[in-house]
């Protein structure tokens, strides 16, 4: 599909959203560089399908008496590049991004894991996002690409009603800490100032119904007083329980592990359904 001058608007996009969906998915010790690592690897993973790998080896024969070596030989691939030497050059160059920006979160994830020693703060997600925004466009797998970041979608169509001010949106939307039993517990935003609008609470009670957060009523008119943060972390919270801070950011690697492995299905199984074999 040929986007013309659409396209520019889409790569801006594209770019907004990979630096802005790990930033806002974000608050707690190793959750931002642990997304960003296992999506690096997934990146990882995708581009290894593309390119092909010499294998050689030689079978030593004159150790056993015999009077030559006999040499094997070839070329591995998964076939995913069909025979394209462009398609290969884009998946190096994406390899070549990927490969420092593991090992960087690789290294900073030790320091940065509970308790921890050194936070990211915004660098590292705008860092991150845009490597990933920069392979995702110039070696043209932007659709896969945001198949590997399907938590973070989630995280901001859930957000959305506070990002675009229809329910209230305090300045940080991070799970509240309780110093006595070491453990997290939804944060909260409350509808101090007016009730919410008639939208507000449609959404809110639909969101209410998988539970993906949890709502307050006031006792004398019934309106909704209070709801908990709309992000990911304060939904896994209200699903599983108050939790360690290690312990919640395990769910969300373990979360975006499964999502690449859903990624991976959709991208060479079902996605065949619609597109052909040079499908990206």
């Amino acid at each position: 599909m040929c986007l013309g001058p659409l396209y520019y608007v889409y790569m801006s996009l594209l770019s907004t959203f990979c630096t802005n969906s790990i930033n806002i998915l974000a608050g707690i010790n190793g959750s931002e560089v642990g997304q960003a690592l296992v999506i690096a690897l997934s990146v990882i993973l995708n581009d290894l399908l593309y390119l092909p790998w010499p294998i050689g080896f030689r079978i030593p024969l004159h150790l056993l008496g015999r009077g030559r070596e006999v040499d094997f030989g070839g070329v591995w691939s998964a076939g995913m590049a069909y025979g394209s030497a462009v398609l290969v050059e884009r998946h190096l160059f994406s390899l070549y991004f990927m490969l420092p920006l593991v090992g960087v979160c690789a290294g900073f994830m030790y320091h940065n894991w509970y308790p921890a020693r050194v936070f990211p703060g915004d660098t590292l997600c705008y860092v991150t996002g845009m490597a990933f925004a920069v392979v995702g466009i110039q070696a043209h797998f932007s659709k896969t690409l945001l198949l590997f970041f399907l938590p973070q979608i989630f995280n901001f169509v859930l957000s959305c009603p506070q990002l675009f001010g229809l329910v209230p949106c305090p300045r940080h939307r991070v799970p509240r800490f309780d110093a006595e039993t070491g453990l997290l517990y939804p944060s909260t935003a409350s509808f101090k100032e007016h009730a919410p609008s008639r939208l507000a609470t449609v959404v809110l009670r639909v969101l209410a119904a998988p539970r993906f957060v949890r709502l307050t009523a006031d006792p004398k008119t019934g309106e909704i007083a209070e709801t908990t943060n709309l992000t990911i972390l304060n939904a896994f919270l209200l699903r599983f329980g108050p939790m360690r801070e290690d312990s919640l950011v395990k769910v969300l690697i373990a979360i975006q592990v499964a999502g690449s492995v859903f990624a991976f299905v959709v991208r060479y199984g079902l996605a065949g359904l619609v597109y052909d074999g040079n499908r990206r």
